[in-house]
């Protein structure tokens, strides 16, 4: 690296580099607040030409912009009350781009915010010709200057920024990744040519170094499919014996002659400023031959938790593990994860990178809150260092529209910048920046009411929205609102029933005469995730049971079963969905019907959750009231089925929630 003597010119590029592999299509939850039908995302933008006229290499600044502007307001959704908005990338302001996305983040050491991106020249597409741009706010997000342009494509893929700030010289670091460009918005071919590259700036972003091929430090020979910087800021540790350190994430794939065989995710490292780097923890996870893996951590974001530790929380793509999100935690600076990384089933998010950052005695998660689809901003907090996260329900929602990448940081004290990519009909529409101070974030939320649950060493279910205790079948039941009353089991291994048979039985009372009514729901959500529900569907005068299942690496499969008539009487009916014998059974008062079974697993990759009277997303709820909720791991035969003693037997219980009892919780 070029001794500090002040930065360099802007050079566009050293060398020719490597392309990004297609991430998903927006997707992403929740609340009963939030319960809005959106439109469906568009589909990939048409590719048009560059209308801004050429640039030098030393014309880092967009023409005809003013210098000092304040960007287009985002009109303030419901449940955003308190966070200040407005569209900092957009292609309609920002003349010479088809689309920005891949939001990243810092604060200088002086006080500047840098908001970097990716400008798309051509199309929305990961690995066509793409610039890093920049824009810069000295005011604390209020307003911000013209786009600059960090790094220019010229035909290649130039992304994935990941900022980090030495606070003791006042330098910014920029990593970054090439790949080879191409003209379509199709994805980057397998194996894929990916180098990671260093920029810096001595003058808070103002002007930049020439790129430097990070290759030799930090790209082993057998991490040769993928490899990506961030995207999203990276740390310089604050406390302890690593005080000083910058650290950044990286992930890769290993390919090996005909397929891919391995992924990986590291921390790379650097005690000198930056001036040489290495390759820190790493945790890897093989692929089998016929494409399944347990985990592939990627598009890390890290915070420096207050014992001086490293929380590491990545997305999780495609993995058998249960779970959108995964985390990992390294207590020496950055050179070892204390244990590999591990699945969070019950953090609801669809696949996407999100940021984290430290605020206070709490750490901040940003990310959409849907557990299928992009949509839903909304940031969550942890109180105990990452190991637990507020629901869904609980977080603070930023926007309801669709909403995807994301990076957090400090913008003042007590104040809170997140820019992230967001549109009414597209999650990659434009890019945000909120404004946002700790008190503008929902209060940490005490214990919810509990009711049993009578499985062995089951912990108790949580009630939530106040729904309230009403005659049952015998003894006591649970009366649904319609609005936000529900029970939620927390996440515990007993629970995903996997590949196995299983019977699951309830009691239900409605009046409902329209709208969905879920009943019972394990598992995740959408067309591509494993699931298993019953609701009523008066909109269609039926009741439905559905499985949708995962076997090896191929798509998804669905069985649903329906038994004609609402029953939305008042009257107490009793519904079962059995899996066994090679069918898929619903029997309604005793009636049976069936369809083939489709087999593999009703719990695997995605997000996991068990609720009563509440779609998994939190999007419908039931309105009426539901008794005596248990599921046991084997098919019952039709004599159990009408056998009292069996019933009221734990053997073989998943769950048992009689729903009688509601307890306060706890203080």
């Amino acid at each position: 690296m070029p001794p500090r003597t002040g930065a360099l010119p802007l050079v566009l590029r050293l060398r020719r580099g490597r392309g990004r592999r297609a991430r998903s299509a927006p997707a992403a939850v929740l609340t009963a607040a939030i319960l809005l039908l959106l439109p469906h995302p568009a589909s990939a933008r048409t590719a048009h030409d560059r209308t801004a006229p050429a640039r030098t290499a030393h014309e880092q600044t967009a023409p005809a912009r003013t210098a000092q502007t304040r960007a287009a307001r985002v009109q303030t959704p419901p449940g955003s009350q308190g966070f200040d908005q407005q569209v900092l990338f957009k292609a309609a302001q920002d003349p010479g781009y088809a689309c920005f996305r891949i939001p990243a983040m810092v604060r200088t050491a002086a006080g500047t915010l840098l908001a970097f991106a990716e400008g798309r020249v051509l199309n929305c597409g990961d690995a066509a010709d793409i610039d890093i741009v920049l824009k810069r706010s000295t005011d604390g997000g209020r307003t911000w200057g013209p786009l600059r342009v960090v790094n220019r494509g010229a035909g290649d893929t130039h992304g994935n920024p990941a900022p980090i700030v030495d606070r003791r010289t006042g330098r910014v670091l920029l990593a970054e990744t090439y790949n080879t460009g191409r003209t379509d918005a199709g994805s980057c071919s397998v194996p894929c040519d990916r180098t990671p590259h260093l920029q810096y700036s001595d003058d808070d972003g103002l002007t930049w170094s020439a790129p430097r091929d990070l290759s030799p430090e930090i790209l082993p020979p057998n991490w040769n499919s993928w490899y990506a910087t961030g995207p999203v800021h990276g740390l310089q540790l604050s406390r302890g014996r690593y005080a000083g350190r910058l650290v950044f994430g990286v992930n890769a794939e290993t390919w090996h002659g005909s397929r891919v065989t391995a992924n990986h995710a590291a921390l790379i490292v650097s005690d000198d400023g930056g001036d040489h780097w290495r390759i820190g923890a790493t945790d890897s996870w093989p692929i089998a031959a016929d494409g399944t893996f347990r985990q592939k951590p990627s598009e890390m974001a890290l915070a420096e938790r207050a014992d001086g530790s490293i929380l590491v929380s990545g997305r999780e793509q495609d993995g058998t593990d249960l779970g959108h999100r995964t985390q990992a935690v390294s207590s020496d600076g950055g050179a070892g994860f204390t244990a590999p990384f591990r699945s969070l089933p019950d953090l609801y998010a669809p696949q996407v990178q999100c940021s984290t950052l430290r605020l206070g005695g709490r750490l901040l998660l940003a990310c959409p809150g849907d557990p299928d689809r992009r949509r839903t901003m909304m940031i969550r907090s942890s109180y105990d260092g990452g190991r637990t996260w507020d629901s869904a329900d609980r977080g603070t929602v930023v926007t309801t529209d669709w909403s995807g990448y994301s990076d957090l940081a400090a913008v003042a004290p007590g104040t809170v910048g997140l820019l992230y990519e967001g549109g009414a009909a597209d999650a990659r529409d434009e890019i945000r920046f909120a404004r946002f101070s700790e008190d503008r974030l929902r209060p940490r939320h005490g214990p919810d009411p509990t009711t049993p649950d009578l499985a062995p060493r089951a912990p108790r279910a949580a009630v939530l929205g106040g729904a309230t205790r009403t005659a049952g079948v015998a003894g006591g039941a649970l009366k649904f609102d319609g609005v936000d009353d529900a029970v939620r089991l927390p996440y515990d291994g007993r629970l995903p029933l996997g590949t196995r048979d299983f019977t699951a039985s309830l009691w239900f009372r409605t009046t409902a005469a329209r709208g969905e009514q879920p009943l019972l729901w394990m598992g995740g959500i959408g067309t591509g995730q494993p699931q298993v529900w019953l609701r009523g569907e008066p909109d269609s005068d039926r009741v439905r049971g559905l499985i949708t299942v995962r076997e090896g690496a191929t798509a998804v499969r669905t069985a649903a079963v329906a038994a004609s008539g609402a029953h939305n009487d008042g009257r107490w009916h009793h519904l079962v969905l059995r899996r066994g014998g090679g069918r898929l059974a619903l029997v309604l008062d005793g009636a049976a019907s069936s369809v083939a079974d489709v087999p593999g697993s009703v719990s695997r990759n995605s997000p996991f959750g068990v609720h009563v009277g509440q779609r998994m997303d939190g999007r419908a709820f039931f309105s009426g009231a539901i008794d005596d909720v248990h599921v046991w791991d084997r098919a019952l035969s039709d004599a159990e089925l009408s056998d009292p003693r069996v019933l009221r037997s734990a053997r073989d219980t998943v769950l048992w929630l009689p729903l009688d009892q509601v307890a306060a919780g706890a203080p």
